[in-house]
């Protein structure tokens, strides 16, 4: 396979062959007119009785004056062949170029950091992967070769035009150092500009995106009007930036037009005083207003070419800026761990751990899960418990302290390996827009159809399926949004459950589900419950009883813990939340009761 360097080296020749040809064409109604239709005294140059050879010779033009048109023809022809060379070549090389760049974004989306993640906006990093790729590809296919035609389109007919005349060639070129100063200077001022308007599009879609995604909630709480106000003040910032970016660009061309007509002018000017002095023929006054009509406008595209160099440099930054985050590592020695002599013991050593720039979220916890068995966290909205299990996952590192899985640092553990023998479900369950079976097989690849009918028999919601029209076949709507609540929360548990996890950790999971069907997925756990241990986490208290421990955190630390029973026994937070719950479904079932009555 050719390297892309070679390709966009193969368009530079092709671009400056196909600019030779180019030249070519003009050159010949030029040698012609002067050496044969209108030959003076002192006869062709020597130039032109060469060209005039390659044809066939004076004589044979002057007879057959149909052979340099048709000569003239295949030039323009092969000239455009290689024009189609240099296209292809370039954006073969481009191509390639841009579909490794998505994928290195892809995977380095895939694994940075979970903080990196959690502190950049979805919108943005669509922006960066999509449109800011897109300029970068527009760049290296349009512009790349753009600027070796600009400078072959210029030194090609050079030394033609001073075999001609030095004269005119010098009066040919003269303004083309100011074109290309006051591009570069463009060039500096347009950049800001173009990260302006880039920022303000990635904060465009920022909104767009978090509004569609939230568009129940929005709707919910009747925001629209809100929001549209939210999104017509980001449109028009967009708008207005882009309005100066393009008064800029105004600026550029009708200036650089302006030097272009006063190029071409001169040359006017001055060959009509040479051809009236005699010191200039007709055909080669005919040469350079063609010549000079091909190359300036190239030179002048520099102003563009520096332009979309801008507005790839600001591309390049923020998708670099994407590329520069660091991977998570895997391991200090990359401990990899078979699910077959895994059991699941859990320590925590004086965790303490903070987000960056902000106060301790965790302080100093310590505890032991026993292998096999079941430890229940709870506590107020705030204190910590998530964080355990990000910290169990290893999306985060431990400020200090050390965790260990069967005696083994999670530090010292591959990353992928912990994860592969852990599962989680979450409150918000993420689901695919695909069928039921391709949810239920990202548990595990390859599951037989009796273990996937045991875990959603497990996770009480197999009958549920067999009640679609498609059965297990179904496809479920974007994130799962047309199931309910309550169905996703429950698909989610038997897709953690088909993995046969060591540690199986419930976040809430339970909370979108009645309370039937939550005792019948608990009775159904605590069968199977040493396959693998298992750590809940709820508000409803009606969830944890089961547990072999209850560990009760308030402010980052454990303020208490016990069983179920122990802890009723105990004035403190989980006897206040176990009251105030029970209070409140006393109110509702005298409320039910007086209703009957």
């Amino acid at each position: 396979m050719i390297s892309e360097p070679r390709l966009y080296g193969a368009a530079i020749v092709a671009m400056v062959l196909s600019a030779l040809l180019m030249y070519l064409v003009p050159l010949i109604p030029q040698v012609v007119i002067d050496g044969v239709l209108l030959e003076s005294g002192e006869g062709p140059s020597s130039f032109e009785r060469f060209i005039l050879s390659l044809l066939g010779g004076s004589e044979f033009v002057g007879r057959n004056l149909w052979w340099p048109g048709l000569v003239i023809l295949f030039l323009s022809v092969l000239a455009g062949a290689f024009a189609y060379f240099r296209g292809a070549f370039s954006a073969k090389a481009t191509e390639r170029i841009v579909q490794r760049m998505r994928d290195n974004l892809y995977q380095k989306l895939q694994r940075a950091p979970v903080g990196f993640i959690d502190r950049s906006e979805t919108g943005d990093l669509i922006q960066r992967c999509t449109s800011d790729v897109d300029t970068v590809r527009i760049f290296l296919s349009a512009q790349v070769v753009e600027v070796a035609r600009a400078i072959a389109m210029l030194i090609v007919p050079l030394p033609f035009m001073l075999l001609i005349s030095p004269v005119m060639t010098l009066a040919s070129i003269v303004f083309l150092p100011v074109i290309v100063i006051f591009a570069f200077f463009y060039f500096k001022r347009i950049r800001v500009a173009f990260l302006d308007v880039d920022e303000a599009e990635a904060d465009l879609t920022s909104t767009v995106q978090e509004n569609i995604s939230g568009i129940r909630v929005v709707r919910a709480f009747a925001q629209q009007e809100q929001e549209c106000e939210k999104f017509d003040g980001r449109n028009g910032r967009h708008r207005d930036l882009d309005n100066h970016l393009y008064r800029v660009l105004a600026w550029f061309w009708s200036i650089s037009d302006l030097m272009c007509m006063s190029q071409k002018i001169i040359v006017v000017g001055l060959g009509l005083v040479l051809l009236g002095l005699g010191h200039l023929e007709v055909g080669a006054f005919f040469f350079f207003l063609t010549v000079v009509s091909m190359f300036v406008w190239p030179i002048r595209q520099m102003g563009r070419i520096l332009a979309d160099l801008g507005k790839a440099q600001v591309a390049l930054g923020r998708i670099g800026h994407v590329l520069e985050q660091p991977e998570e590592s895997h391991g200090e020695t990359g401990v990899e761990l078979a699910r077959e002599s895994l059991a699941g013991a859990i320590s925590f050593r004086g965790v303490t751990f903070s987000h960056p720039e902000s106060d301790p979220v965790l302080h100093d916890i310590s505890f032991e899960v026993a292998a096999g068995s079941t430890i229940a966290l709870v506590g107020p909205s705030g204190c910590g418990k998530s964080t355990i299990i990000n910290l169990l996952m290893r999306f985060y590192e431990p400020d200090e302290g050390s965790i260990e899985l069967d005696g083994i640092r999670l530090s010292e553990i591959d990353r992928t390996s912990l994860r592969s023998n852990l599962s989680v479900v979450m409150q918000e369950p993420f689901l695919y827009s695909r069928s039921l079976m391709d949810n239920l097989a990202m548990g595990r690849d390859g599951a037989e159809e009796r273990e996937i009918v045991e875990a959603t028999t497990v996770a009480s919601i197999h009958d549920s399926i067999m009640e679609f029209e498609e059965g297990y076949s179904t496809v479920v709507g974007e994130r799962g949004l047309t199931l309910s609540g309550g169905q996703r929360q429950r698909l989610s548990i038997a897709r953690a459950l088909l993995r046969d996890p060591a540690v199986l950790v419930l976040d809430d999971a339970l909370s979108a589900v009645d309370t039937k069907t939550e005792r019948a997925i608990l009775a159904a756990l605590k069968d199977r419950k040493h396959r693998h241990t298992t750590i809940l986490i709820a508000h409803r208290l009606t969830t944890v009883m089961q547990a072999d421990e209850v560990l009760v955190l308030d402010e980052g630390r454990i303020v208490d813990r016990g069983s179920h029973d122990e802890l009723l026994k105990r004035q403190g937070i989980y006897r206040r939340f176990w009251d105030i719950q029970h209070k409140g479904m006393d109110s509702l079932n005298d409320d039910s009761s007086g209703d009957s009555a």
